[in-house]
């Protein structure tokens, strides 16, 4: 094949993994709008007595949604939402029952993410990060003793596979990649739908009803929260509208980011199977959701089904390191100084950041090319920073000004780049 040819095809590739989304995620949200809406009243009915969320994830994909969801629930990005306490009790805690059993309480919910082991959507090798050697099989079977212990204690539980919860989503694509982009969206929009509910406090169980909505600085996202109080399947059917809006978003969202980063990928894909294939190492970072995306970025490198493991690093999971670092030197040193202790001419970079505008990813990036590691960027916005001045050797920018939005986008083109490592060689072969 010559190269002309094998570019054009692994151009029509990534069409086609855009187009596989977009018919997945538009079937998911259709079928699952109303439960959705229904699922948000529940949790913001838990929230509203004092409950709280615990995320479950016992492999390295599984972790990395379950801190997503924590960080998203503490630390709201979105003007007028509320901090509301969430959990995510992860495999390097112990086990995921005796974790359960500590720590929840009757009025909790539960979110349990788990690797199916049915040759469809497992991640086949997820168990080689385990401190103990757990099969696919034996982690789900962990995960579902976790779920049957909170449903037992009275907590509303939802799951992402077969794990006994009441809540359970299957997306309709066995591709564990856009699974996992589903479920981060799904997760998005529980979080910002269950809001929609405060504002409503006649329909929340033990809360007063009120005449009129005060809608305060949620009115110009959600305009329905200034109508009059209404009976809960009126308000069900505008969550569930905005529910298929969002959808809408991200899926064409993703589609922006593909089709108009198909040269940057395909430009960072070349890049990286080069280094990867002579001993390099990705390292990756993000702050907060970008944090969590980036621990799957590495989770896929190093243990995606059906593909070779590749070596990679992931920058933010050492609590201990970040903490030194902040607290010593500040926080715009924390991924610098790892990349000045990790990084070595021959290895590369890749950076999450949804404004493209964060100094701790910008110093990263700098002190990357400083030391001869190739760079690749995905952010958010016009690109910020990180665009304008050209600091990666890749950038590829999701435009977008909603967090959530760009970071679902953002998680298809790391999951099409994994995928492209390799083809790339198989192309050039």
């Amino acid at each position: 094949m010559t190269r002309t040819a094998a570019s054009e095809a692994l151009a029509a590739r990534i069409e086609e993994l855009g187009e596989l989304r977009s018919h997945a995620n538009a079937a998911f949200f259709e079928a699952e709008a109303e439960r959705i809406a229904r699922l948000c009243h529940a949790m913001a009915e838990r929230f509203a007595r004092g409950g709280r969320l615990l995320a479950l994830g016992r492999s390295p994909a599984a972790r990395s949604d379950a801190r997503h969801v924590a960080v998203e629930f503490v630390h709201p990005v979105i003007v007028g939402k509320r901090a509301l306490p969430a959990i995510a009790l992860c495999g390097e805690g112990g086990r995921l029952a005796e974790q359960v059993e500590l720590t929840a309480e009757p009025g909790d919910i539960v979110i349990a993410f788990a690797d199916e082991d049915d040759g469809e959507c497992g991640r086949e090798g997820d168990a080689r990060a385990q401190d103990e050697a757990l099969t696919e099989d034996e982690a789900l079977t962990e995960t579902a003793a976790a779920v049957e212990i909170a449903r037992r204690r009275g907590c509303l539980t939802i799951g992402f596979a077969s794990v006994g919860a009441e809540w359970r989503f299957d997306p309709p694509n066995a591709d564990p990649f856009i699974r996992q982009e589903l479920a981060e969206t799904l997760y998005h929009v529980l979080w910002e739908l269950c809001h929609v509910f405060f504002e409503h406090r006649g329909l929340l169980e033990g809360r007063d009803a009120r005449p009129v909505h005060d809608s305060g600085a949620s009115s110009f996202l959600y305009p329905f929260l200034a109508e009059s109080e209404t009976r809960l399947e009126d308000v069900l059917e505008d969550v569930r509208g905005s529910v298929l809006l969002k959808a809408e978003d991200v899926g064409a969202l993703r589609a922006q980011t593909l089709l108009d980063g198909r040269a940057t990928l395909l430009a960072a894909a070349h890049d990286l199977r080069a280094l990867l294939t002579a001993g390099g190492t990705l390292l990756a970072l993000g702050n907060g959701g970008s944090a969590t995306d980036a621990t799957d970025a590495v989770a896929d490198f190093r243990f995606a089904p059906d593909l070779p493991a590749r070596r990679a690093l992931d920058l933010t999971e050492d609590s201990g390191i970040l903490t030194a670092i902040a607290n010593d030197i500040g926080p715009d040193a924390i991924f610098a100084r790892q990349v000045i202790a990790y990084g070595r001419s021959g290895d590369a970079l890749l950076t999450l950041s949804t404004s493209g505008n964060s100094r701790n990813v910008i110093e990263a990036l700098l002190e990357a090319r400083r030391r001869g590691l190739a760079t690749v960027a995905m952010v958010g916005y016009d690109g910020g920073e990180v665009a304008a001045e050209g600091l990666a050797d890749h950038v590829l920018v999701t435009r977008s000004q909603h967090i959530p939005r760009i970071q679902e986008a953002q998680a298809s083109a790391y999951h099409v780049l994994r995928e492209l490592v390799e083809l790339v060689g198989e192309s050039a072969g």
